[in-house]
């Protein structure tokens, strides 16, 4: 594919001493509107060199480079050279490189198989998955998808929290009022009640909560009755998560959890002890973090209990040795910040130049309608009831709209599914926002139901033709605005995804597939396909069968399907 902006660093640097290329493409822009050129160079850095007014010298390039074979014309307008593309062969460019490499256009190996692990999701067992955990699962693997669709060797990591204190909770609870055959028949929900009785009671009976740390305790110290309840309610747990997992189409390369850490904590208390970065305090460890602006950070308890940050830290150590991580990604609420600050900075007085390398993805808070979730209280909404109720909705409006569909009962869930992932990765991850039934389950607008059926379009087209789809074609014939509009955006997907990438930012391919399917649409609309003019009908047959393809990627990385059907 011609890279257009190389073209016009290359011709600049050739008119212009002392300065390179790479100089060049780091001044050239991209200007508001396409009546302005395609892209633009500011010529205010010149000025000095040239003693001349930016005006002037984008004046004398602009009359130097007029002939040029890439662009159709340069022109200058004020401190600024104009360039547009020369339409046919942009044309030609894109929709040949879409069809050679056809679902993996915009893919490249810049990662070099480099290991990057990527932590989401995380549940606490024993909990409700709920809407709260929608964020962290879906962006996390979206950037998972992203970071291998460039070639990275990404690792899939769930930390499940199936450690702490709340364990001897519930483990005081079940022994309370617990019944073991009730919780195998529905564990999530008769685990919850359990929980939420442990608060209300503990409220009353204070010697509740110093027996649950008693049995924490125990459990850390492998007490056989605590392990054994510990190993039945996270087998119950993780059988629960599983079905929204395979709902969600997600896989995990690891489900080592907090207690996977636990026998390598004395390592690390050892080796900040060494350091001489560990300080008693009332009973307790701590890092004094106050030098870097930070509250001290407590790594042991007075009892002698570890804490999150002592099982971070020996999780941190451990992946570097057994992945040798080039980047150990944690998608993790925007609440957490704090703590991720402080033992990344505990990571890096332990002298481990990696700590640089370790990132926190922060993301906004979910909240009700009617007030914040709470474990506790009992007030969350389930993720699975979501991912359920979305399916229904959509069986229903296929019944209204095409009750004759093949796999019916697979598309609505394609879509329906589809609809809550889309809905969560369309805005910027670091905003809250409050979750809503009704605009979840909206199918109108920019959502995930109208991009899918806008594959599913394109792939009617290209059904009813019957027509062997090749890139040769006339490519003169596509230079229409419609036309054009629709590849300019093809062309920029693979920057796209590679700024998704480094913004660990999902949210810019899922605006990016939107703005692809308005535009083809448009197009659609506008520029008959199947029509008597042979040459006309291939040419846009492969505009048609380029989208297809690069919607059904973007939804790909996005963590969504793309029906054939709709």
């Amino acid at each position: 594919m011609i890279n257009f902006k190389s073209e016009i660093a290359k011709l600049v640097s050739s008119q212009v001493e002392n300065l390179s290329q790479k100089e060049v493409e780091e001044l050239i822009e991209i200007p508001p509107n396409f009546d302005m050129g395609d892209y633009a160079m500011p010529c205010f850095k010149l000025a000095k060199a040239f003693r001349k007014s930016p005006n002037i010298i984008a004046e004398e390039l602009a009359g130097i480079m007029k002939e040029n074979k890439f662009f159709e014309k340069i022109e200058n307008a004020g401190p600024y050279v104009n360039f547009f593309i020369n339409k046919e062969k942009l044309v030609e460019s894109v929709l040949k490189e879409v069809f050679a490499k056809k679902e993996k256009f915009g893919s490249t190996n810049i990662g070099e198989d480099k290991n990057v692990i990527v932590e989401f999701s995380s549940p606490n067992i024993a909990k409700p998955f709920h809407i709260g955990h929608i964020r962290t699962t879906v962006i996390g693997h979206a950037l998972y998808n992203i970071y291998k669709f460039l070639g990275f060797n990404a690792i899939a990591v769930n930390h499940l929290g199936d450690y702490g204190t709340q364990f001897g909770k519930l483990i005081v609870a079940y022994k309370e009022w617990g019944d073991r055959e009730t919780i195998e028949c529905n564990p999530i929900p008769e685990l919850l009640k359990l929980y939420i009785k442990f608060h209300e009671e503990a409220e009353k009976n204070q010697d509740l909560d110093d027996q649950a740390r008693n049995w924490f305790t125990k459990l850390e110290n492998e007490n056989e009755e605590a392990v054994e309840l510990w190993k039945w309610i996270r087998e119950v747990s993780l059988k629960e998560f599983n079905r929204v997992y395979n709902m969600l189409n997600i896989k995990f390369d690891s489900f080592a959890g907090e207690s996977f850490y636990s026998d390598k904590m004395p390592r690390v208390l050892d080796m900040m002890e060494k350091k001489g970065i560990l300080t008693k305090s009332q009973g307790a460890e701590i890092v004094d973090l106050e030098p870097y602006d930070m509250p001290p950070a407590l790594i042991k308890k007075s009892d002698g209990s570890t804490l999150y940050i002592t099982r971070d830290i020996a999780a941190a150590v451990y992946r570097k040795e057994t992945y040798n991580f080039y980047k150990n990604i944690y998608v993790v609420g925007a609440q957490q910040n704090l703590h991720f600050q402080q033992w990344f900075k505990i990571i890096e007085l332990l002298d481990y130049e990696w700590a640089q390398d370790c990132i926190h993805v922060p993301f906004g808070m979910v909240s009700l309608e009617e007030g914040t979730m709470s474990t506790r209280k009992g007030r969350v909404v389930f993720l699975e009831d979501v991912l359920n109720k979305a399916v229904e909705q959509t069986k229903k409006i296929i019944e209204e709209r095409n009750p004759n569909l093949e796999n019916k009962e697979k598309v609505a869930e394609q879509v329906g599914v589809g609809a809550v992932v889309f809905q969560e990765l369309y805005h910027n991850r670091i905003k809250d926002y409050e979750f809503s039934w009704e605009r979840t389950l909206s199918f109108q607008g920019e959502t995930g139901p109208y991009v899918q059926y806008t594959h599913a379009r394109a792939n009617s087209v290209l059904d009813k033709a019957e027509l062997n789809i090749t890139d040769d074609i006339d490519y003169s014939l596509l230079v229409n605005d419609e036309s054009v509009e629709v590849v300019r955006l093809l062309e920029s997907l693979p920057d796209v995804v590679i700024n998704a990438m480094e913004k660990n930012e999902p949210s810019y391919i899922t605006r990016h597939i939107t703005d692809i399917a308005q535009a083809f649409n448009k197009f659609y609309h506008d520029c008959p396909i199947l029509v008597d003019d042979e040459e006309l009908k291939k040419a846009r047959l492969l505009l048609v069968y380029s989208v297809k393809n690069v919607i059904k990627t973007g939804l790909g990385l996005l963590g969504m399907e793309a029906p054939e059907k709709m």
